[in-house]
């Protein structure tokens, strides 16, 4: 964590000749640790499925990398990595209904500090609190209509 959040406070879309951020530059290793957080991230966070993708996009941007799950039908998370502009210093997540929900829930946002604190913890806490609850509702007692026969219940 601390690592993707070194990398994100830096220029991620400079370009060094003709090459973006240099043939191993800062982006490659961006997209890299990022990637390897996510896929590791969405196993903690016990995700039935989830892919993580990466977007490089141009020269002047880091481009994002994105890890979108779900924890059962209709319950779902979209977490997304990128070089924040100023002054959000940002990453974006929100719920999703599926696997094709690229809309999905009102975002919201996780200070990239907090990766720099490197509590990861705090970050699976803050994730979790979308889950829906899993367990099925208990159905309310059945009402039977009793019946008395020779002065028993019957």
């Amino acid at each position: 964590m601390k690592a993707i959040h070194s990398l994100v406070t830096q220029n991620l879309g400079y370009i060094y000749g003709e090459r973006e951020s240099g043939p191993n530059g800062a982006k490659k290793q961006f997209h890299d640790k990022s990637a390897a957080f996510l896929r590791a991230l969405g196993n903690d966070l016990g995700l039935k499925e989830f892919n993580v993708h990466r977007n490089y996009a141009g020269i002047a941007v880091s481009g994002e990398i994105t890890l979108m799950g779900m924890w059962g039908d209709g319950n779902g998370l979209y977490f997304q990595i990128s070089q924040p502009l100023a002054p959000f210093n940002s990453f974006l997540y929100r719920t999703v209904s599926n696997m094709n929900d690229y809309s999905g829930g009102p975002n919201q946002w996780m200070h990239y500090e907090l990766f720099a604190s490197g509590d990861y913890d705090a970050v699976i806490d803050t994730l979790l609190k979308l889950r829906k609850n899993d367990v099925i509702a208990h159905e309310a007692p059945k009402i039977f209509e009793l019946k008395v026969v020779d002065g028993y219940v019957a």
